[in-house]
């Protein structure tokens, strides 16, 4: 169940996890919160992806699938505002 929230995309490009600050990503529309994930703790994901940003172009070259953001340590936050 995705939230009635948008998220900004200042929002998210804020999301990177320095100074404090929660850790947060996009897919084709939908702002996860990353923070708490193992595989996002050094604040790049795999020496390859950076949290703060849309990540839906990326995914077709990852290794996994969209079965990651079902993960228990990953939490919706809301809809990306639309530009």
């Amino acid at each position: 169940m995705i939230p009635d929230r948008v998220i900004s995309h200042i929002e998210l490009k804020r999301g990177t996890g320095e100074r404090g600050a929660r850790k947060l990503i996009a897919f084709k529309g939908i702002v996860y919160d990353v923070t708490d994930c193992p595989k996002w703790r050094l604040d790049l994901h795999e020496n390859l992806h950076f949290p703060g940003q849309d990540l839906t172009s990326e995914l077709p070259e990852a290794p996994h699938g969209e079965i990651v953001f079902q993960h228990d340590c990953v939490k919706i936050l809301g809809r990306l505002e639309e530009i």
